[in-house]
């Protein structure tokens, strides 16, 4: 591709294809990416004098094994020798029976049961879903609210925005339409800080006092993601757990963007020995390579559902279960279970901790956390993204802050140089943020 096709198509993409997040038509010029392999997006033309970056980002934490692996790549060769699709509705294959019995076996031992959905989003408005019905099939139609925590982020569709952060997320302008949640405080930041009593009382107070509306609670495990990126202690999730049994309340885990190695452990949960009676994934679920969520549930809740006046679960996409995306998810799996993963994510979380180091004596920061393969540094103001955007390019790194935050999930090949490399860049960014605020 030439530098006369590139110009072409990014006047192309500004007249027509609306990006996330962003005005039509768009304001700011995207990179275009001409392909990419290992840890490395190609770019069609330089960007801060580089032709490729290091993806800092992990395709937005998906793309865990990194780009063109050959045993993904072929994945998705071989089954398109069989099927690339076929309705799910009255029929199966071998991709997607393998990928949920896999589901089964790796989750916590309640969760039984697996509806494939197309997006992370669809996956927790599946999961609601269940939850609500769960309680009108067993005679409990007032059961109907959702309780979650603030700083929270679970989609952007519909239900999802309703268990949102309601005034530091995205969805204010929807404040008057969603269905109006329960939303209790902040969990106490900190992974390994030890719970707070007074917050737990907190929880506990809510759930009791709401315990006859509320369907189920619903948080992110360990981590808040795009909620703004805060660690909190297991604790958390155990005090949840014992509340939830004890009030009747179902709990949702929304593991999107902490399942399959993220935090450390396999799922977040896992950090407290706790299963939740519903759990979304998404997401690293295929490695990156095509759209695909999933979300699990207990016996109970499946067998509640059945015996209802309406005995389905009334929700089926027309892609559910696409074989091209179990076959890449099951060889995902495969491939992370095959090799030394905590091993890696630990050596991550490490090699983070240094390269990420120096942005703690820089102006303007306010925060830096590590966990796992997650690396946070906060502003204390809100992040210039187009001065940290290209101040990240020009060390020939791609990074997405967002917020007051910049951040980085790297896959998990990503070498010790490449995460230094990361580091030096979200420094930079970090600079260049504070000086273009500071003008």
């Amino acid at each position: 591709m030439g530098p006369v096709d590139a110009a072409q198509l990014l006047d192309l993409d500004r007249a027509h294809v609306w990006h996330p997040y962003g005005p039509m038509p768009g304001t700011v010029r995207p990179f275009l990416v001409e392909s990419a392999a290992g840890v490395r997006l190609r770019l069609a033309e330089p960007v801060g004098g580089h032709d490729e970056l290091i993806d800092g980002m992990s395709s937005w934490w998906a793309a865990i094994h990194g780009y063109r692996h050959p045993e993904l790549d072929a994945a998705v060769r071989g089954q398109l020798d069989s099927m690339s699709h076929v309705m799910f509705g009255g029929l199966t294959h071998r991709p997607a029976v393998e990928l949920a019995s896999r589901l089964v076996e790796l989750t916590p031992e309640p969760l039984q049961h697996v509806f494939l959905a197309d997006s992370g989003s669809v996956s927790v408005e599946v999961a609601l879903k269940m939850c609500l019905q769960y309680w009108q099939s067993v005679g409990r139609p007032e059961k109907r609210r959702v309780l979650t925590w603030r700083g929270g982020y679970h989609g952007d569709t519909f239900h999802p925005m309703s268990v949102c952060d309601p005034e530091g997320g995205m969805h204010q302008l929807w404040g008057g339409v969603l269905p109006r949640q329960l939303f209790a405080a902040e969990p106490p930041a900190g992974y390994d800080a030890p719970a707070d009593p007074e917050y737990v009382a907190h929880l506990a107070d809510l759930i009791e006092r709401h315990a006859g509306e509320l369907a189920a609670v619903i948080v992110e495990p360990v981590v808040q993601g795009a909620g703004g990126m805060r660690f909190h202690s297991p604790d958390y999730l155990t005090a949840l757990r014992e509340l939830c049994d004890a009030h009747d309340v179902l709990l949702v885990f929304d593991e999107i963007a902490t399942g399959f190695g993220r935090t450390g452990e396999l799922f977040a949960a896992d950090h407290a020995g706790v299963s939740p009676d519903v759990m979304c994934l998404g997401k690293a679920l295929t490695g990156g390579y095509l759209t695909m969520a999933a979300t699990l549930c207990t016996s109970r809740i499946a067998e509640g559902i059945s015996r209802g006046e309406v005995p389905v679960l009334a929700h089926g996409p027309t892609f559910m279960g696409n074989p091209l995306a179990a076959a890449v998810a099951n060889a995902s799996i495969d491939l992370l279970l095959r090799q030394d993963w905590r091993t890696e994510v630990k050596r991550l979380e490490s090699t983070l901790h240094t390269a990420l180091a120096p942005c703690a004596q820089q102006p303007g920061v306010a925060d830096v956390r590590v966990l796992g393969a997650i690396g946070v540094v906060q502003l204390a103001a809100p992040v210039d993204m187009a001065a940290a955007t290209a101040a990240a390019a020009e060390h020939g790194v791609w990074l997405r802050p967002f917020r007051d935050l910049i951040y980085t999930m790297p896959p998990y090949i990503s070498t010790d140089r490449d995460v230094a490399a990361i580091g030096r860049a979200v420094t930079a960014a970090a600079v260049a943020s504070a000086a273009a605020s500071a003008s």
